[in-house]
């Protein structure tokens, strides 16, 4: 599995059409992932499942209007239940053989989250059609698994929490070191570190890509709370002794660099999952969820820093976040490659 700053040949999006996923606030909704999309065309193609032709035919016309590189625009015709596609979209291979790279696909299967938000059988069924689309191969490893819950650097090692992967409502029938076999068979890692709770608000039970992410083979982000009264303060801070104690496959340490926490987000009094670790690495930008407070610019400073090949760019997440999600947990990498591994 490569490292999502590699190169990649397209993002993809499930264009968000679930009032029940924003209730009450669905229509700005649209209008974010346009930016999202936006952005991403500038540079790389997007791919947007779709339920129907009229809807790439409203999905057009409004990336129309924020002026969307429409040529790096496609549309695939895979129905969906929700819009979070980095959890029921494909996971991408890609090995190098005679100087030549050829992808695949992992279809780990998905049950929105342990089964919370029922049905989820078009989205679980996303990898496949793709698969198909493309005639390209796809591995069933037979286990639960969502892309928000890992993270790799590219150089065999990858990052996830207990709280999620050992979740008796993801995989009762397997224990912690046959989900480990599984990791490594299929995504070809060779070590897994395990860091502990995620944050305050993630109905997913605690992924990875709303709390720690590589930014390199041996640089890891991490977010952090700064206020000690904060509910998010001490399993953030176990997290970081965690890291602190772990190292690569040659035994070096990482590189640890704090991501501060937004001010707390809240809709309706509950505590939204926002998190600036949710961001998306293309191949030219990195964007950034924003949250309107003071952090913003900080967190965007920090990220800048680690990328600077690439464009940092902030994009208002606080109305998106009410789904319980920004704009990692909506996007899917799909990496470059000489040729696809065929069915």
């Amino acid at each position: 599995m490569p490292a999502e700053w590699e190169p990649q040949e397209a993002i993809w999006l499930s264009w968000p059409h679930s009032l029940e996923t924003w209730p009450g606030a669905f229509e700005p909704v649209p209008h974010i992932f346009a930016e999202i999309a936006r952005h991403i065309a500038e540079s790389q193609l997007v791919r947007i499942n779709v339920n129907n032709e009229s809807m790439a035919d409203e999905v057009r016309q409004l990336l129309n209007n924020v002026k969307t590189n429409i040529e790096n625009v496609r549309f695939h015709l895979n129905p969906t239940n929700d819009a979070w596609v980095r959890d029921h979209g494909p996971i991408y291979l890609v090995r190098s053989e005679n100087q030549q790279t050829e992808r695949a696909i992992s279809n780990w299967g998905y049950n929105s989250w342990g089964g919370k938000y029922p049905p989820f059988d078009f989205d679980n069924a996303i990898p496949k059609r793709i698969s198909e689309e493309f005639q390209e191969f796809a591995f069933s490893p037979g286990m639960i698994l969502e892309g928000g819950s890992i993270d790799v650097n590219g150089s065999g090692t990858l990052l996830t929490t207990t709280s999620c992967l050992l979740n008796k409502n993801r995989n009762p029938g397997l224990s912690q070191s046959e989900i480990e076999t599984r990791l490594k068979n299929f995504l070809g890692v060779n070590k897994i570190l395990w860091l502990g709770e995620g944050i305050v608000g993630d109905d997913t039970d605690g992924h990875i890509d709303d709390i720690t992410r590589f930014v390199s083979s041996n640089v890891i982000v991490t977010a952090i709370e700064e206020n000690a009264s904060d509910e998010n303060y001490s399993p953030l801070q176990q997290n970081r002794e965690l890291l602190q104690g772990m190292t690569d496959l040659e035994g070096n340490s990482f590189d640890i660099v704090n991501l501060p926490m937004p001010d707390p987000v809240y809709f309706e009094k509950e505590r939204l999952p926002a998190s600036y670790a949710n961001f998306l690495i293309c191949n030219s930008k990195v964007l950034v969820p924003t949250y309107r407070c003071e952090k913003d610019q900080t967190a965007i400073g920090i990220l800048a820093e680690l990328f600077p090949d690439r464009t940092v760019v902030g994009i208002d997440c606080t109305d998106l976040v009410w789904g319980l999600g920004a704009i990692h947990c909506l996007t899917q990498q799909q990496p470059s490659a000489d040729s696809i591994f065929p069915l």
